[in-house]
């Protein structure tokens, strides 16, 4: 299971990086199918462009990631979905604290993943049509690789109310959401805890430096 996750966050950073490279185009954010078919068209050419020097120093993934990944994913709305019921009662501060530790672990578990890219390719869902009401849709995407069986996931965007735009929030493989995944194995520090001592324990978590593994 472990195995699986580490190369499924792997496809979700491959094609949320292609969020990034669409970062200096003009994309349509207003639709989840064309916002992510659109992207994935610069996502390999990016990586492979910049493979040489991310190889050299990989912790300029992290610089990849913040700058041009994270203006694509609701890192709020993932956060407290993972805080859970945890989230009621909590103060402003300590749900600040936990953001900002969420979202550099977020920043540095993509960057250590990314180290690890070699050539996959993606085959995204062709659009469908929308209901206007719904507001959180699964684009279906399936990891091709020379050396593995083809995977299967569906990425979840949430519509933005206010602006009518698109964000990346969760992926799901074989009906396991990450999200849900990751609020149940930190429920219990959580509860015992609190906040704040969790948040403690990704940013310590964050600042471990990136290790280069050769492919598998």
């Amino acid at each position: 299971m472990i195995k699986l996750f580490k190369h499924l966050v792997l496809a979700s950073c491959l094609l949320i990086t292609g969020l990034a490279s669409a970062a200096t185009v003009t994309v349509d954010r207003s639709n989840p199918y064309t916002l992510m078919n659109e992207v994935a068209k610069v996502a390999f050419n990016r990586i492979k462009s910049e493979q040489v020097a991310l190889q050299a120093d990989p912790e300029q993934l992290r610089v990849v990631v913040e700058e041009e990944l994270l203006p694509y994913v609701n890192v709020k709305y993932a956060a407290y979905k993972v805080l859970g019921r945890n989230l009621r009662g909590s103060t402003e501060g300590e749900r600040e604290i936990f953001l900002k530790a969420f979202k550099d672990y977020l920043v540095a578990s993509y960057a250590q993943v990314l180290t690890q890219y070699t050539d996959q390719k993606l085959e995204i869902e062709k659009p469908k049509a929308i209901d206007s009401k719904r507001k959180v849709v699964a684009v279906g995407v399936d990891i091709l690789d020379a050396t593995r069986p083809t995977i299967h996931l569906d990425f979840k965007l949430r519509k933005n109310s206010k602006t009518g735009e698109w964000y990346a929030f969760d992926m799901v493989a074989e009906g396991v959401s990450l999200l849900d995944t990751k609020q149940s194995e930190w429920s219990g520090e959580l509860a015992k805890k609190g906040i704040i001592s969790v948040a403690k324990q990704l940013e310590a978590l964050a600042q471990q430096p990136l290790k280069t593994e050769a492919p598998k």
